[in-house]
């Protein structure tokens, strides 16, 4: 990821329910949720989760899947990667004994 997609990510994140958003797609998993049942389970009105999906899907956190009238949207593991992978590039100075405490709690958070 470079610097001008880390900061269009960083930017879709910096909303609550955006980072809601995210942060539910990624405990729910690989069976992601249809955009109706994230507004419930977040109480957020239909538009205003419309835009909020868009704006998270365009940053490359998200992608989604139509299923007949509904759309299912997913966490985008690649995109949360490229996001981490760039905020990690450089940890500590290549001093792995720093960055280890940090990558084994991202590691063994699920």
């Amino acid at each position: 990821m470079d610097k001008k997609a880390a900061t269009q990510a960083f930017a879709a994140l910096s909303q609550e329910t955006r980072l809601d958003v995210l942060r539910l797609l990624v405990q729910v998993g690989p069976e992601g949720l249809p955009a109706g049942d994230i507004g419930e389970r977040l109480g957020v009105k239909q538009n205003t989760m419309s835009a909020n999906l868009s704006v998270l899907q365009q940053s490359g956190l998200l992608r989604s899947e139509r299923e007949g009238r509904s759309i299912r949207y997913f966490a985008d593991y690649d995109g949360l990667q490229g996001l981490l992978s760039f905020l990690l590039e450089d940890c500590c100075g290549g001093r792995k004994e720093l960055c280890e405490p940090l990558i084994q709690k991202i590691v063994c958070a699920c």
